[in-house]
């Protein structure tokens, strides 16, 4: 009977080992089966987890805001429109809309006497920017007049569009009506040109200032014309500043005039600007001013009877004990003065009636002397 079969392991039985990038290729094609069976089922993955997915980087560009196709100022998303939003709102000043309102009217007004013409102007809207982007915002070629609030100690920047400036050329000129200005191009302004616009500018900030003196009076005074922005910088590019832009139409001709106050030479009236409008009397409340005049009628105060004053050494007060005498220079007949705090008001002549001392009132002190 022949000896039964070995069956232990024998090497020559086994298969023959691949190499590292055979192995490397049996792994890659393994796992490429195990995604395509994850794929079949994609609400399951390993112990129930949903399945990620990776986001590549024009994704991740639109998520944040940072599309390069899609740059549209007006429209944005993501970090980059919450990033925008906080550095464009500012508060709202309800008052300072008064004043504008004011300030278009006394313009229409002073630019009839100004250019002898039926002049129009209107006030399109009011709104919050960043000084930077204002400056990159100015259309080319045009004139941009610096001002300063003496009393706010701060600047303010007035921009004259190319059309505007022609047409103020052309009407002061003598230039016919029916006529558009015509705009010549390649050449810079001339020193007639900036004097004309120049006139305009002092007239404007002569109403600015008539604008403003109910609320606060303040002097608008003209400093300087440049026609390069860069030459114009009167606040950080960062900061806030309002913007009005008004329209002056002069029958067929006219331009467009915008008037840029930056928030810090608003800073001085600030609150008073934060208020609201209230009628004719530009903030001023009837009701609570009548009511204050009633209460002050009713308001107590105290009246002091004067019957000598001296000057004395510092040594002779400190000297002066329990039994001292003071010597007052007065009469029985000599006129006392009545005192309300420090200003005197009346004066008279001192006397009793029954148990207590009375002043008869014989003289009003004149209120020049008062004032002194």
């Amino acid at each position: 009977m022949p000896p039964p079969a070995d069956t232990s392991p024998d090497d020559t039985n086994l298969p023959e080992v691949e190499d590292e990038d055979d192995q490397d290729a049996l792994a890659d094609e393994w796992e490429a089966m195990v995604a395509g069976e994850d794929e079949s089922d994609p609400a399951v993955m390993g112990d129930g987890a949903p399945s990620s997915r990776v986001l590549n980087q024009d994704e991740i560009d639109s998520l944040l805001g940072f599309d390069e196709d899609h740059d549209d100022s007006s429209e944005r998303s993501g970090i980059q429109a919450i990033l925008n939003s906080a550095l464009v709102s500012y508060e709202r000043l309800p008052m300072l809309e008064v004043v504008f309102d004011r300030l278009v009217r006394l313009m229409s007004t002073s630019l009839r006497n100004f250019t002898s013409d039926n002049v129009e102007v209107s006030l399109d809207n009011i709104n919050s920017i960043r000084f930077g982007d204002y400056l990159n915002s100015i259309p080319l070629p045009a004139m941009l007049s610096v001002f300063k609030a003496e009393e706010w100690d701060n600047y303010g920047l007035i921009t004259v569009d190319s059309a505007l400036i022609y047409s103020i050329v052309d009407v002061l000129l003598g230039g016919r009506r029916g006529t558009a200005a015509m705009r010549i191009e390649g050449r810079p302004y001339t020193t007639i040109e900036r004097s004309l616009v120049e006139r305009m500018i002092h007239v404007m900030l002569a109403d600015l200032s008539a604008a403003f003196e109910p609320l606060s009076p303040v002097n608008f005074r003209f400093d300087r014309l440049e026609t390069n922005p860069r030459f114009a910088t009167i606040s950080r590019p960062s900061n806030a500043a309002i913007v009005a832009k008004l329209r002056i139409d002069m029958e067929d001709r006219g331009g467009r005039l915008e008037l840029l106050i930056p928030y810090a030479t608003l800073e001085p009236v600030r609150e008073l600007l934060l208020q609201m409008f209230m009628g004719e009397k530009f903030g001023r409340d009837s009701i609570w001013e009548t009511h204050l005049a009633e209460e002050l009628w009713q308001t107590h105060v105290d009246m002091d009877a004067v019957l000598d004053e001296q000057t004395m050494r510092l040594n002779d007060v400190f000297n002066l004990r329990v039994g001292s005498r003071i010597m007052l220079n007065v009469t029985p007949n000599d006129l006392i003065e009545l005192r309300c705090g420090e200003v005197p008001m009346y004066r008279g002549q001192v006397g009793r009636k029954g148990d207590h001392i009375a002043v008869r009132i014989d003289h009003q002190v004149p209120t020049k002397q008062r004032e002194r």
